[in-house]
């Protein structure tokens, strides 16, 4: 009987105590906003909870997300109970307080406002200090420049639409010898030995395979919480980063040891690399960089053709609209390789890979970080927060798009609202290789769907939105030649 009341007494103080902290949390914050109207002038945060101290809403996070499989609720939660207003409302997440924005006009807000609202990504030192995600100014602007010369130029696209079909062509020959296969994972290996080759010279092999394996724990740690502690999923990150820097730490120094070496890659181009004074990048500059160029060009890539599969099976009527396009630009090619010129000029085609991009919603959110307090329709984003864009949410909301959750590329035959599609981001931190991906994704599909057809293994299987969106069996189909 003793037990029983002290295991009473016990479990029943917890969710007491639990409300006390985060009562206590929210008088906090309220208490530095009091101190800062006795000093600035009237503020106000806007409406919502700061969670527990330390670990804020990060358990509210990820029970939407990764135990209720609702990330839209996230937020329609916070509408309900703070009203609709303008969308924007305060928090504490990945280890800062933090302020939501969810409305195509709050977005478009801190999208144009560079000055007060800078790039801070968190765990952003898992990609680097020196990645792009990280700069700001002028070597943002040079590196952003780069890449797009690299990557996303009409001459590049070109090059690189030459470079990569073959290797599209021989894995989807071997899917449909084996029969069933796992579609994310064999997405992302081509994906990843065409980058690795175009980016890097890196042959599909061991060292590739090593590398896929560093990324896939890396792109974890950057949405978890940053607690440097093994078993932890940050530091399983940060280790992995520490492989990967090795692995093209002796790519450079063998690169360095060969004289008069001509440039026949990404990677050598960023050796020549030089800034505004004349001065090439340093080692860990390079490092840095190509790290962060390869996550970029694969992971979400391969993810976002992961889903076409999966939408494209599902659409049936989808799919014969995108292979009669496709049929007749294979039937004008007669065994040759398409240009990009070509495929990008397929209007289906393009819509097909426009409302993949938009369903998908792979950088579901994306963050800046207030460089001083700033103002926006009555309430205060103070100096230092962070400011989460919840992308996601414009691109799934009904005000925004008529029934968001039904792949239509038909809808794009209309204009979209203004500031609606937001999936490579805005301002100047628009995705530098927007047509890259667009590109690999419409080379894929134009070669499945003219040579192949496919079923899913498991049409109800389950979302997993963490890190990134994604059916928890990696799209498992049986595929067999037309």
């Amino acid at each position: 009987m003793v037990v029983l009341l002290w295991f009473t007494a016990v479990f029943g103080a917890v969710p007491l105590v639990a409300c006390l902290l985060w009562w206590w949390n929210d008088i906090w914050y309220g208490l530095v906003m009091a101190t800062r109207r006795l000093t600035k002038g009237g503020t106000k945060l806007p409406p919502g909870h700061m969670g527990l101290p330390i670990f804020g809403e990060t358990f509210t996070f990820f029970w939407y997300f990764k135990f209720l499989r609702r990330p839209e609720d996230y937020i329609n939660f916070k509408r309900h109970k703070y009203g609709d207003g303008i969308g924007m409302y305060k928090t504490h997440l990945f280890g800062k307080p933090s302020v939501i924005m969810c409305t195509p006009a709050a977005t478009k807000y801190v999208f144009r406002a560079d000055e007060s609202f800078k790039l801070e990504f968190p765990n952003v030192e898992i990609l680097g200090n020196n990645s792009i995600l990280s700069v700001h100014g002028k070597a943002h602007m040079r590196m952003k420049s780069f890449i797009s010369r690299s990557a996303n130029q009409p001459d590049a696209l070109r090059r690189i639409a030459q470079a990569i079909q073959p290797r599209i062509i021989s894995a989807l020959e071997s899917w449909a010898q084996r029969g069933n296969i796992n579609s994310y994972n064999q997405v992302k290996k081509v994906t990843l030995e065409n980058i690795g080759m175009y980016f890097a010279s890196i042959e599909s092999g061991a060292t590739l395979d090593r590398i896929a394996g560093y990324y896939a724990t890396l792109v974890k740690g950057l949405r978890s919480y940053p607690l440097n502690v093994p078993g932890t999923t940050y530091y399983g990150a940060l280790q992995c980063r520490k492989m990967i820097i090795a692995i093209f730490k002796e790519e450079l120094k063998k690169r360095k040891m060969e004289t008069n070496r001509p440039i026949n890659d990404v990677l050598d181009e960023l050796m020549n690399l030089k800034d505004e004074d004349g001065s090439r990048l340093t080692d860990i500059e390079v490092l840095d960089t190509i790290i962060g160029i390869l996550l970029a060009s694969f992971e979400t890539t391969s993810l976002t053709t992961t889903w076409a599969i999966y939408y494209l099976a599902k659409y049936p009527k989808v799919l014969q609209k995108l292979r009669d396009e496709n049929m007749t630009l294979k039937n004008e090619k007669q065994g040759q390789l398409v240009t990009s010129e070509e495929i990008l000029k397929l209007k289906y085609t393009t819509k097909v890979v426009d409302e993949t991009i938009r369903m998908a919603n792979v950088a579901g959110y994306v963050f800046r970080r207030a460089t001083k307090d700033v103002t926006y329709e009555g309430y205060t984003i103070p100096k230092g927060w962070n400011v989460i864009l919840w992308l996601r949410y414009l691109h799934t909301d009904a005000t925004n798009f008529d029934d968001p959750m039904c792949f239509n590329p038909d809808r794009w035959d209309a204009p979209m609202a203004p500031r609606t599609l937001q999936v490579f981001g805005g301002g100047s931190r628009f995705c530098a290789g927007n047509m890259l991906a667009r590109l690999q994704i419409a080379l894929f599909l134009h070669y499945l769907s003219t040579g192949y057809k496919w079923k899913l293994v498991n049409p109800d299987a389950k979302i997993n939105y963490l890190p990134h969106p994604k059916p928890e069996d990696g799209v498992k189909i049986t595929i067999e030649k037309l």
